[in-house]
């Protein structure tokens, strides 16, 4: 059974950083950060495919980092610099029929976590 367990959220001032994680079981495929703040659609910030290569929304490029440590099966998105608009719930996902060519459209992703809330003031 695929698990994606999000960690790592928490509430931070505008400027700060938070360091969020995914432990997943088995391989990798590619995978995804999405966050859906109150009354928005779900969007996609960052994916990362199984041969490494990342995408990143605009709207996080230069302050999120996407990344994955194989022998611990685990994502992660460092995001820095936040702010107010970053306030979301985030949540992990993995493409299993697209494991090189995912976007960062929800409907390429085939298993999600449950999230874990982050919350920027100002």
């Amino acid at each position: 059974q695929v698990q994606l367990v999000e960690s790592g959220g928490g509430s931070v001032q505008a400027g700060g950083s938070l360091r969020l994680s995914c432990a997943y079981s088995g391989y990798r495929y590619c995978m995804g950060w999405f966050r859906q703040a109150p009354g928005k659609e779900r969007e996609g910030v960052a994916r990362i495919n199984s041969r490494g290569s990342t995408v990143y929304a605009d709207s996080v490029k230069g302050r999120f980092t996407i990344s994955s440590d194989n022998a611990k099966n685990t994502l992660y998105l460092q995001m820095n610099s936040l702010k107010p608009e970053d306030t979301a719930m985030y949540y992990c996902a993995r493409a299993v029929r697209m494991p090189t060519s995912c976007t960062l459209g929800e409907y390429d992703y085939d298993y999600w976590g449950q999230g874990t809330q982050v919350t920027v003031s100002s």
